[in-house]
């Protein structure tokens, strides 16, 4: 009996493909939570984000627009991408509360808009950081 599972499949091998970037943006996150702690602003973590990354030779872009194009034009909207990791992961920084359900649509959407595949939101403000990590695959 043969069952078809969707892209199921394509999904693993794409998650596989990232698992180790994913793990080096994880391990800068824990790092940068390590030395800070929760409680501080989005903007501190991100700068420290920042920092790690470049102390760990890992190539970033930050605060990247994305405007917002519909039916072929340019609505004048613009959203601000956190981070893109190595060309390749988008990386959603919070100092939140809890993590939502609009959340995890900002970073969908971010993947839909970048063509990009896999997207991780990191909520610092936890006492465990592996609490606030969230990992979508589009």
């Amino acid at each position: 009996m043969n069952t078809y599972h969707g892209d199921t499949e394509a999904r693993r091998n794409i998650g596989l493909l990232y698992e180790a970037l994913t793990e080096s943006i994880i391990g800068a996150a824990i790092e940068v939570h390590r030395q800070l702690g929760p409680g501080l602003l989005e903007s501190v973590y991100e700068e420290c984000m920042r920092r790690e990354f470049g102390l760990r030779d890992i190539p970033f872009l930050a605060q990247v627009e994305l405007p917002v194009v519909y039916k072929g034009l340019e609505t004048g909207g613009k959203y601000r991408i956190d981070l893109i990791v190595a060309n390749e992961v988008v990386v959603e920084l919070k100092a939140v509360e809890r993590l939502l359900g609009v959340h995890e649509a900002q970073l969908m959407t971010y993947l839909k808009l970048t063509g990009r595949r896999v997207g991780l939101i990191i909520n610092f403000n936890v006492p465990v950081l592996h609490r606030g990590i969230l990992r979508r695959i589009l």
